[in-house]
């Protein structure tokens, strides 16, 4: 049977449309699967490249593979200058722009061109020859290097705003461009922002590392050198108490030189060392010490002229001389002209001189040189030894006097009174002598009982002086003393902030200023740390230590002027007071006093608090709270449950929360904000949260199962998990490793924790934003963010807290909450309402513009919906 030729027609037709369909669906998937590998290689690049540069290079081999790219650069603006560069340029006939217009700057010679021209429409241009000499004619752009066959410019961007271009182009009329290549020029573009400003943030990492090294280095340095320079005070003290002791020994006069060489030598080489006295009767000099390497003689007593020790004597100035410095003396006739004899300079390497003074006037002369080139003497070496000679001098004349005095005993009679003087001017200086060392002995004492700080009582004085108190109103019960423990707040910030000598600073001031609070009567110490103590000694009543109190806060609050700027602190204050035990001893009522102290600290710091016996016991009771807390989360009873977000109008649940709570051993149920508020005490916030994640990573296929694959998950999150680098990276880890969908989880930190530490949050907002994660803040109204600091953040909710839904009773709070749901829809973001408790509560936030939110209003309605997430749980 013939079939017809139309029916044969109509199926060749027919075929030839699917054949060109199959076509065209393989040119788009191979279109797709290029550009898709194109990406993954430079996803491979941007991780092993280290620097912008080496990506650059990458980029350019990779697409080279791709499409003919021999004619390849990149433009890029500087977001705070708006000066565009070039980092990267390959260009088979033109050289750099900066060489083929050495005159310009090189970020106009690009704002006139083609390639300024795609940056400032922000639009991809595909442009031939007529193109271009259309755009030249229209006065869009300039003509600047040679002219190309083709020409392709496609701007990066960041957040809608061109910060660069990615150009290729084409000498030859057989390279062409066409849609795949824009296309693919347009996905490399979209991806190449984010690795961009990742690389430039990871050398400004590296530049503020490697500039904060060198503070530390330099920092050590000179921790360092104080420590050096303590070391040798603390020597030259021992020194000189040494030479005192030596002066009232009992010693010979060899003997009294040998140990006042030994002494000396402990400050600075001296193994060539020689002492020269005047003799004024019959100007000569004479040796009473020496000591020599070069097996030189004892020096005799000789008739002064004009050697080296002359020259001292002459000049009275201490002197370091080298070598040269004592041939130059010699080639001036300074030295050794008239008496050539006496040099014995040819073997010295370096000669220090000291003159020595004895009442005003020059008695001699202190020697030290060296022979080895090994040994060099310094000038703080002289003035050390210049700053002993003093004593030194002292000490010779004293036992000169002694030896006068020996020799006065075989003096004629008619000497007694010349002898009875000097004797009078022996016990003259000996009482000196003595007086000098009590005071000695008296600072002593003073500094074992005194904070070497402040100068205030230490612990070990101050526990003295409670010690007597106490005894004293056993004594004396009709009298009583009050014991105020005082604990600074934000010290750890001070020294982190300003650094430890600032620290130091701030402690100083606010003992001066706790210090004009008190009585000349009552004791101030310093305990150590930021902790201080005062005894109000004989007060007339409690009001007595509470005006102290108060004094004291406000004085402490008063800014303090650290490292050129304000700083605002305060304080926390416990105050016991005696007679609250029988068996009072100093140690247990500090203990009191402390336990206050803290109980001031978590009434939110700034206050005090007065001692009784149920702060000890909320103590204990807080202690035995935090220990079984523990407990619960490590043997899991803490019990999750999912508390419904739900839109005003249709009362549809758009969201879910997990609230945990935990049944205590004696019964009593905590809530989830009770057990934030006690994981946050415990420290163990970030466990707690962590507990949370599991349990919601655990069950999460359930619940979608349940209600939706696409439900919303709020996840309340510490802020403390952005406080360090390693915190924030656990947390991304740990999104990344979960079952979560991350599109749907909504992650709020507090307002107030962002306002605290915002440039830590700003951080943490754009990593997690990379990570599709929705960021949003709750706790709104209680930080007081700035409108302006929100408009720059990539968050997409805000949480009205929960205390300003509850308190709606006025006009002016009304205007306030409307104000913040008009502040969120000028920002584009959601806004959800926390701790709608009340059906009337819910009637006027509706009326005030708020349309999503949460509370116990509607898990009253939605009783299955809780168990059921308790079942989940």
């Amino acid at each position: 049977m013939d079939i017809a030729p139309s029916f044969i027609s109509s199926d060749i037709e027919h075929l030839q449309k699917r054949v060109i369909r199959l076509k065209r669906l393989a040119r788009k998937y191979k279109r797709a699967e290029i550009i898709q590998n194109a990406l993954l290689e430079i996803s491979n690049i941007a991780t092993k490249a280290a620097s912008l540069d080496l990506f650059y290079q990458g980029v350019h081999l990779h697409l080279k593979k791709l499409i003919p790219a021999d004619n390849f650069f990149i433009a890029s603006r500087d977001a705070n200058t708006g000066l565009i560069s070039l980092p990267f340029f390959a260009d088979e006939k033109d050289p750099h722009p900066s060489e083929l217009y050495p005159d310009e700057e090189i970020s106009s010679i690009i704002e006139r061109g083609i390639t300024g021209y795609v940056l400032k429409t922000g639009v991809p241009l595909l442009c031939d020859t007529a193109q271009f000499d259309q755009l030249i004619a229209t006065g869009a752009i300039d003509d600047l290097g040679s002219p190309s066959h083709q020409w392709l410019g496609v701007p990066i961007k960041r957040n809608n705003i061109s910060i660069g271009v990615l150009v290729v182009q084409s000498y030859h009329p057989d390279i062409t461009y066409g849609e795949l290549e824009l296309e693919l020029m347009g996905f490399i573009c979209h991806h190449i922002s984010g690795v961009m400003e990742r690389l430039k943030h990871n050398e400004q990492l590296e530049q503020a590392i490697t500039q904060r090294t060198k503070e530390l280095s330099h920092a050590y340095e000179t921790v360092k050198q104080e420590i050096k320079e303590r070391v040798r005070a603390e020597r030259l003290q021992k020194a000189l108490f040494e030479i005192a002791d030596l002066t009232a020994s009992n010693a010979d006069q060899n003997s009294f030189y040998v140990q006042l060489h030994q002494v000396i030598s402990q400050l600075i080489p001296a193994q060539n060392c020689f002492i020269a006295l005047i003799n004024k009767e019959d100007a000569s000099l004479s040796f009473p010490f020496y000591v020599s390497q070069m097996n030189l003689t004892y020096p005799a007593s000789r008739p002064m002229q004009d050697g080296l020790t002359e020259y001292i004597l002459a000049t009275k100035q201490p002197k370091l001389l080298s070598q040269k410095d004592i041939q130059t003396l010699i080639d001036q006739d300074e030295i050794y002209a008239i008496a050539p004899s006496l040099n014995q300079t040819h073997a010295m390497h370096q000669w220090i001189g000291i003159p020595l003074f004895i009442h005003g006037s020059i008695a001699g002369a202190l020697t030290i040189y060296s022979i080895s080139q090994d040994q060099n003497y310094q000038p703080k070496d002289l003035e050390l030894l210049n700053f002993v000679s003093l004593h030194i001098a002292n000490a010779i004349e004293r036992k000169m006097a002694v030896e006068v005095l020996k020799r006065s005993h075989d003096e004629l009679e008619d000497k007694v009174i010349q002898r009875t003087q000097a004797l009078a001017e022996l016990n003259d200086n000996l009482q000196q002598e003595i007086m000098q060392r009590r005071k000695i002995e008296a600072q002593l004492l003073h500094d074992a009982k005194h904070d070497g700080l402040t100068g205030l009582p230490n612990r070990g004085f101050c526990m003295e002086r409670l010690a007597q108190a106490i005894k004293h109103c056993r004594r004396h019960s009709q009298d009583q003393f009050a014991l105020l423990f005082i604990d600074l707040d934000r010290f750890k910030q001070i020294n982190d902030t300003f650094g430890h000598l600032e620290g130091d600073k701030f402690l100083i001031e606010t003992a001066r200023r706790l210090k004009s609070c008190i009585r000349e009567n009552d004791t101030l110490a310093r305990l150590g740390g930021d902790e201080f103590v005062i005894l109000l000694d004989t007060i007339q009543g409690t009001q007595d230590a509470l005006d102290v109190g108060d004094r004291i806060l406000h004085q402490v609050s008063q800014p303090y002027k650290l490292g050129k700027q304000d700083f605002i602190s305060g304080a926390s204050i416990g105050i016991a007071f005696s007679g609250s035990h029988k068996d009072e001893t100093s140690e247990s009522l500090l203990k009191d006093a402390d336990a206050a102290m803290y109980q001031a600290k978590s009434k939110g710091k700034g206050c005090y608090v007065i001692f009784d016996s149920q702060i000890d016991k909320r103590a204990k009771q807080a202690a035995e709270m935090k220990k079984a807390f523990k407990r619960a989360l490590l043997q899991q009873e803490i019990t999750i449950s999912y508390a419904p977000v739900m839109n005003f109008n249709d009362l549809s649940i758009i969201a879910l929360e997990p609230q945990a709570t935990w049944k205590h051993p004696d019964g009593s149920l905590k809530t989830h904000n009770q057990l934030k508020l006690l994981a946050e005490q415990c420290q163990l916030i970030i466990h707690f949260d962590a507990y949370i994640f599991d349990h919601l990573n655990h069950h999460y296929a359930a619940l979608t199962e349940q209600f939706s694959s696409n439900i919303c998950i709020h996840l309340s999150v510490s802020s403390q998990h952005i406080k360090h680098k390693h915190g924030l990276r656990n947390l991304k880890r740990t999104l990344k490793k979960s079952q979560l969908d991350l599109s749907n989880i909504w992650v709020f930190f507090h307002e107030k924790s962002f306002v605290q530490d915002t440039e830590n949050h700003i951080s943490a907002f754009q990593h997690l934003s990379q990570m599709t994660v929705n960021i949003g803040m709750n706790g709104y109204g209680t930080g007081y963010s700035s409108l302006s600091s929100l408009s720059l953040l990539p968050i997409s909710a805000l949480k009205l807290d929960s205390n300003i839904s509850k308190h709606l009773v006025n006009e002016q709070q009304l205007q306030l909450t409307k104000a913040y749901q008009l502040a969120a829809t000028s920002l584009g973001v959601d806004m959800f309402v926390e701790g709608v408790d009340t059906m009337q509560q819910k009637r006027q936030l509706s009326q005030l513009g708020y349309q999503q939110g949460q509370g116990k209003t509607f898990e009253k309605k939605h009783l299955h919906y809780i168990k059921v997430q308790k079942n989940c749980a």
